[in-house]
């Protein structure tokens, strides 16, 4: 989830931290998201990292070593009670506070073991890891999810331009809506992984855990859960959409408008909350999420990879791709006025590869969890579910 440059597309860092965007930035209330530099026509949420300097709290350390975090007499670790020092002059959380919660947090090998580097390469698939998400319990309890919160879906489907199907798609694949929220303790998955990460070669992921550690404990002050017992995945990932702390704390909705925000137990905060991470992180209203493209032979030259488009589509044209005319469709935009992406969908055991072209909402969808594979499979299962509910397909 972490590698920058090439998108991991199998494994399980593919799949642990959805909905964990790692920008560290305020953003604004969605009446102001028409406004944001991030959800205009060809725009990216580049600047919504700039801040992330001032809220990464620089003390402390990692050691791939089954350890707790505290002394025989019951106090921390001398570089984990610098790390409380400076998350409580830097979150605005008392010491004493933030001290109780670590001396609380627990080593859990389990999630170390969860996410120690694989000892073997394993072979992408694509057909295996679509045929994962996009299969008939996930569609039945797809439409069930729809149907039941249809108001809510189309209400908010409205107000940030995320249509329903993909907003339902995530969820499912998330959690297939709320039935697998991980029942490990989120302060004690957190702390493991940002203080005894498995692998001492890849310092910022266990710096990215000691943040999002952070965040949690600034939630906890805020009262906005409680750190002693909130649960989640085994990488700190909570409730229905899977959001880390970070994306909680920063771009979660109120979705039911009474005043609290409960991925646990409220489907309309998820649903606002999916839609409103998707419109800050450059969901285009009213573009399909793959353009309707015949690609050229040579497609796969053509992938640049990472979590932003690249070509113009005159580029592209120039280059060989050429549209597909199809039935028309409830979209609005014109994909041709922003930038695109190749996407590589790799199948190795088959020997085969599938290549499609991503608009701003494809890509939208990686920074939701960065990999290719989660993107086209939520897009192809949202397609799946549109058809079913009498929506149109979204691409």
């Amino acid at each position: 989830m972490f590698k920058p440059a090439r998108i991991l597309q199998a494994g399980v860092l593919s799949l642990f931290l959805a909905g964990c965007a790692s920008t560290q930035t305020a953003v604004p209330p969605p009446q102001q998201i028409a406004a944001s530099p991030a959800t205009q026509p060809g725009g990216t949420s580049t600047d919504m990292s700039r801040t992330a300097e001032s809220t990464s709290i620089q003390a402390g350390s990692s050691i791939p070593r089954a350890e707790g975090f505290r002394l025989a007499d019951g106090r921390l670790k001398p570089d984990i009670q610098a790390y409380a020092e400076e998350v409580s002059a830097r979150r605005g959380v008392p010491l004493q506070r933030v001290e109780s919660l670590l001396q609380a947090a627990q080593y859990n090998a389990t999630a170390a073991k969860l996410m120690a580097p694989s000892t073997t390469r394993i072979r992408r698939s694509w057909v295996t890891y679509k045929n994962r998400f996009v299969e008939p319990v996930r569609i039945k309890a797809g439409q069930e999810f729809w149907a039941a919160h249809r108001a809510q879906l189309d209400k908010t489907a409205k107000e940030y331009g995320v249509p329903a199907s993909i907003i339902v798609a995530i969820i499912g694949v998330e959690t297939i809506y709320g039935r697998h929220t991980g029942n490990f303790r989120v302060l004690d998955a957190l702390a493991t992984l940002g203080f005894r990460y498995p692998d001492s070669s890849r310092p910022e992921r266990s710096q990215l855990f000691r943040d999002q550690l952070a965040d949690l404990i600034q939630l906890d002050h805020a009262g906005s859960l409680d750190a002693l017992t909130v649960t989640g995945s085994f990488a700190g990932a909570m409730g229905l959409p899977q959001f880390m702390p970070g994306s909680l704390m920063r771009y979660a909705a109120d979705g039911n408008k009474d005043g609290r925000i409960d991925l646990h137990g409220s489907p309309d905060d998820a649903i606002a909350s999916v839609a409103r991470f998707l419109r800050l992180h450059g969901w285009v209203p009213g573009l399909p999420v793959f353009a309707p493209v015949a690609l050229p032979a040579n497609a796969g030259t053509l992938v640049k990879g990472g979590l932003y488009p690249t070509y113009d589509w005159k580029q592209l044209e120039a280059l060989g791709a050429h549209e597909i005319p199809r039935a028309q469709t409830a979209l609005t935009g014109d994909w041709r006025e922003h930038k695109l992406g190749v996407v590589d969908l790799i199948d190795e055991p088959r020997n085969q590869a599938e290549y499609r072209l991503g608009t701003p909402n494809f890509f939208a969808i990686t920074h939701y969890n960065r990999s290719y594979f989660y993107a086209g499979s939520v897009a192809d299962l949202a397609q799946v579910l549109a058809g079913k509910m009498g929506y149109g397909a979204p691409n």
